[in-house]
């Protein structure tokens, strides 16, 4: 029987998502103190559930805007309070991550919202703001489990699991206890952390196969690739092969602060939007697959994340530089 035809409430299931949950706790190291929920609906629908639940003592909460999805994250936060933009790379396109201290946030704020990892930009957060004891809530769709991260420095960890985890329909949460309970009156309840805590996930039917697929990624990652630090090392490689490549030429142009250059999002343009397109074009025949990058940024976008082998990124830069060699400027 396969896991999508199983009844959720079976003694088999019960053993796949508790055997997931252990392992998640044991590859990122979380501490009992903090609940592992496997929720539904994105990360974008926790850019509600966040507020629901957290901006309920002072009904207060601050935002860095470093990107796209925190932009639609404290969009979302305004509708429940008052969510301030505390600090933003808007105005540079979001070529950084903008730097802050404990002094940039509102010391009555009931929680600091980041995004960790900008995948359109090709950004990521190379420190944990300090943000004293204001709970820190961080959206790592796009970066967890690439990498070690020392959970008990966020009071909120949430991330959709498409990119890095699991195919998409499953959502983590992450959350420690004491944040737990206080969600307003009017809080659905499927966005409700204690009614899906006190259910062990299981408040309603969840994603079973994207948990069942979950699992054997953390599996897979503890058993065969060694853990997080090894990951890490398997991803600073990937990534400095063609960040090198940049770096060591002028035909394609790296935007990106290289102090915030993310490790699973490689943006590059060429300067010219046509020639972008024609390669875009050309990478898609030559079976390199999704590099056009987004329509708000356009030029290409290298997404490689834990699953995407060392040689397909030196396939990338050889064609990089096939395409150079053949279309010069």
């Amino acid at each position: 029987m396969s896991v999508m035809e199983m009844s959720h409430r079976s003694s088999d299931y019960d053993a796949i998502i508790k055997a997931a949950e252990a392992n998640l706790r044991k590859l990122m190291n979380i501490p009992d103190n903090y609940k592992v929920l496997f929720l539904q609906g994105g990360a974008s629908t926790q850019f509600a559930a966040v507020p629901l639940n957290l901006m309920n003592k002072n009904k207060k909460a601050d935002y860095i805007v470093s990107g796209q999805f925190s932009g639609k994250a404290f969009k979302e936060a305004q509708k429940y309070g008052d969510a301030v933009c505390v600090a933003t790379s808007k105005e540079d396109n979001f070529v950084y991550v903008p730097a802050t201290t404990r002094e940039s946030f509102r010391p009555d704020a009931d929680y600091v919202h980041i995004c960790f990892n900008n995948t359109i930009y090709g950004t990521k957060y190379n420190y944990i703001p300090d943000t004293g004891d204001i709970p820190l809530v961080a959206d790592m769709s796009s970066c967890i489990i690439s990498e070690p991260v020392d959970v008990s420095k966020f009071g909120v960890i949430y991330a959709g699991a498409q990119k890095n985890m699991a195919p998409a329909g499953l959502t983590v949460v992450i959350i420690r206890e004491d944040l737990i309970g206080n969600a307003r009156p009017e809080t659905p309840s499927m966005l409700d952390y204690q009614l899906m805590a006190e259910n062990d996930s299981m408040y309603n039917t969840p994603p079973c196969y994207a948990i069942y697929m979950a699992g054997l990624v953390y599996e897979w990652i503890l058993n065969e690739v060694g853990g997080l630090e090894k990951m890490k090392e398997y991803n600073e490689k990937k990534c400095s092969i063609l960040y090198d490549y940049l770096d060591s030429q002028d035909y394609y142009i790296a935007p990106v602060k290289k102090e915030c250059r993310s490790m699973m999002n490689v943006t590059f343009v060429t300067g010219d939007a046509e020639l972008d397109k024609k390669f875009a074009s050309e990478a898609a025949k030559a079976g390199l697959k999704n590099l056009k990058g987004h329509r708000s940024v356009g030029g290409m976008r290298a997404s490689i994340y834990n699953a995407m082998p060392i040689e397909g990124v030196e396939k990338l830069v050889e064609f990089m530089k096939d395409f150079a060699e053949k279309n010069p400027k």
